[in-house]
């Protein structure tokens, strides 16, 4: 019997050192490869290692051993030649790169096989978009990704199955262009699908006016919502979305209410009210922007291509609501004034149905 405990105790004293001090073979059962990128004007290199373990099931399951021989790397390249050629994508700005392949060789000291490649782009690159999926079947695969730019440094990620892609912006003249395409392009985008701020808008120009009061009430909210985006967006405030999307929708109830109540005969308060709603309503945008993603190394011109996008959209309610108004209430005050308050009861009604439908998705 006690023989063997003995013998139990040696195989748990095994088992232990065998776990704190795994194998090499032990070390990979998380599948993963490496990359790095070397981008430099219009030229990128690539250097993509893959663990020899992956390498050698992707050549047909050859003996991953085998592949610490340089002479048998040479003669094998091919399949994982094609691996990498199909499984990873690097495009400049509009142009998908083609990668030619350079070279490969073992790296015996990280079980790894090094495969080297180098691809030109048409002009020179203002955002870099490279997206990984090097063993399909392998949902659990990573892939650890490092650029350089010049030689320094500019963007780690890991990629996986749920999140492929990486992106950089350059700080030259064609980065800068790339930002401002791409964040005005997601502001227009924003407020034209969202019903909120749209209305929003409409309900401050209903009450009419000339064109100096118009802008200045513009002027307000964008003045307002650009200083609160600007502040949430890179962490300086934050205030988490189920409180700042009731305040958006009851900004919308208040200002329908009071349309009704001044029946553009009182002090008109159009002015107060954009600038003060306009900083809840700049927390909503940041909030979207935080989701579509802002580039570290291009920060100042994201926010401000976002915010260019924002009011060219704003600018297009402005330019197809106003004018229709102004005729109508130089032809016909009665059907304008009749016109002004349906629509401030609509957007009472959409916003309160909003109001209660965040709070509920927010319980």
């Amino acid at each position: 019997m006690k023989s063997v405990r003995g013998l139990g105790r040696i195989a748990a004293l095994l088992f232990v050192c065998r776990w704190l001090d795994p194998s090499p073979v032990a070390a990979h059962d998380q599948s993963f490869s490496y990359t790095d990128l070397r981008i430099s004007h219009q030229q990128v290199g690539l250097s993509v290692s893959v663990h020899r373990d992956d390498a050698a099931m992707a050549l047909g399951g050859v003996a991953p051993e085998s592949l610490a021989v340089r002479a048998f790397v040479a003669r094998n390249a091919a399949p994982l030649v094609r691996l990498v050629a199909d499984g990873l994508h690097v495009r400049a700005d509009d142009q998908e790169l083609t990668l030619h392949f350079t070279g490969a060789v073992p790296v015996p000291e990280k079980h790894a096989v090094a495969l080297s490649f180098t691809a030109a782009a048409a002009r020179p690159i203002g955002h870099l978009r490279v997206a990984a999926r090097l063993f399909p079947g392998n949902t659990q695969h990573e892939t650890f990704l490092a650029a350089y730019a010049d030689g320094r440094l500019v963007r780690q990620a890991v990629l996986t199955a749920e999140q492929p892609v990486a992106e950089w912006y350059g700080s030259g003249a064609a980065g800068v262009l790339s930002v401002l395409r791409t964040f005005m392009g997601a502001g227009i985008h924003h407020i034209f699908i969202g019903p909120d701020h749209i209305l929003f808008i409409v309900g401050l120009l209903l009450l009419g006016g000339g064109l100096a009061r118009v802008l200045k009430v513009a002027t307000a909210f964008t003045v307002a919502h650009s200083i609160t985006l600007a502040l949430a967006a890179t962490g300086a405030v934050s205030i988490p979305a189920r409180f700042v999307e009731p305040l958006i929708a009851l900004s919308i109830v208040y200002v329908g209410i009071e349309n009704l109540r001044s029946k553009g005969r009182g002090p008109d308060r159009r002015t107060a009210l954009a600038f003060g709603f306009g900083l809840i309503h700049g927390l909503g945008f940041a909030s979207v922007l935080r989701e579509f993603g802002l580039p570290h190394e291009a920060l100042a011109w994201s926010l401000i291509g976002f915010n260019l996008g924002v009011e060219a959209g704003q600018a297009c309610i402005v330019l197809a609501v106003t004018p229709a108004l102004a005729l109508l209430r130089s032809r016909r005050p009665v059907l304008a004034w009749r016109t002004v308050a349906a629509g401030s009861w609509g957007i009472i009604a959409a916003g309160g149905w909003w109001f209660v439908q965040r709070l509920l998705a927010a319980a």
